[in-house]
């Protein structure tokens, strides 16, 4: 296992923009060489990070005798921290372990950072995370965090050696980095963008060392994103997200579930296009001159969003890493 390297540190140290990205858990029941295999073809461009996504629990109802339903969780996508565990030991690169406030009680998430705590896994990304499909609107579980700042509150504590049990005597803190997400067109539940930095800011000024954005097709978006956030005191590393667009249905995909805008340009080239053979190259042109844009305004990191394929990411890559 390496030794802890914090996230925050290398963006703050680097003098040129490094490379980074972001892999799903396999479906339940997949290998983890399912993993290796989408990662694998990234390596050769040193990637600084490698972060791993958290999917919560879903329900299910199924019938019983009488008509009656009765309810189960299931995951699909389980094996986080053992996912990062693996990452870290195999590449000997940094992991960053995704935490959510949905699904989970305090104790469990005290639970979850001492387990990435003891594989030396010391790099999270904390967030609130999504209301799961039967919620209309997030919903904490009893017992758990509310808000990402809650859920960063907690991990700052465990690192000052300050855990739940308040009667453990000479508590060995936590060495933790901490990131959080910023949206450069807005959380979709903030009123409007001065109320979405102040929530930002108070996710930094209770310790979180970095920002890793949302994913946008418009670079002047996250260009006013990180003024808005230097004019309000918020001075840590931002890290734009990158997403190659792969097929027409994701002109109707993308904007209705993470809340973004495609810009006219783009949705006009890839509704041109006669099949998504087209469409990936149109994705990938418009990405590569996104980033080439970014590298240009010194962006500490360019962070991908993969979606489990690697491809698109590799081609972008071999022209800028």
């Amino acid at each position: 296992m390496i030794e802890p390297i914090k996230v925050a540190d290398l963006l703050k140290e680097t003098k040129k923009t490094l490379f980074s990205f972001e892999i799903l858990p396999p479906l339940k029941g997949k290998s983890i060489q399912s993993i290796y295999d989408g990662i694998d073809p990234l390596m050769e461009f040193n990637p600084a990070f490698i972060n791993v996504t958290y999917h919560r629990e879903e329900f299910i109802y199924k019938k019983r005798e009488k008509g009656y339903l009765e309810k189960f969780s299931i995951k699909k996508r389980p094996g986080t921290v053992g996912i990062c565990a693996a990452i870290s030991n195999k590449y000997q690169t940094p992991s960053v372990a995704h935490l959510i406030c949905g699904g989970f009680t305090r104790e469990e998430t005290e639970n979850a950072l001492i387990d990435l705590n003891f594989l030396g896994v010391n790099n999270v990304l904390a967030l609130r995370g999504d209301p799961i499909k039967t919620e209309q609107y997030f919903v904490p579980e009893e017992g758990g965090n509310k808000y990402a700042v809650d859920l960063v509150k907690q991990i700052i504590q465990l690192n000052n050696g300050q855990y739940m049990e308040d009667n453990i005597e000479n508590a060995a803190p936590t060495t933790f980095c901490i990131g959080v997400s910023g949206y450069p067109e807005k959380h979709s539940e903030a009123p409007n963008m001065k109320e979405d930095i102040l929530r930002l800011k108070q996710k930094i000024d209770a310790g979180a060392e970095y920002i890793v954005t949302q994913m946008f097709f418009d670079n002047q978006k996250f260009f006013d994103f990180v003024n808005l956030c230097r004019a309000n005191g918020i001075n840590v590393p931002i890290v734009p997200g990158i997403k190659p667009i792969a097929t027409k249905r994701q002109l109707q995909v993308l904007p209705k579930l993470f809340h973004i805008d495609l810009p006219e340009e783009l949705t006009d080239q890839v509704e041109s296009c006669t099949d998504n053979d087209e469409v990936k190259l149109i994705g990938e042109k418009w990405a590569l001159k996104q980033c080439r844009e970014l590298m240009e305004n010194n962006v500490p990191c360019i962070h991908f969003y993969t979606m489990g394929k690697s491809n698109a990411v590799r081609n972008i890559a071999k022209e800028l890493f």
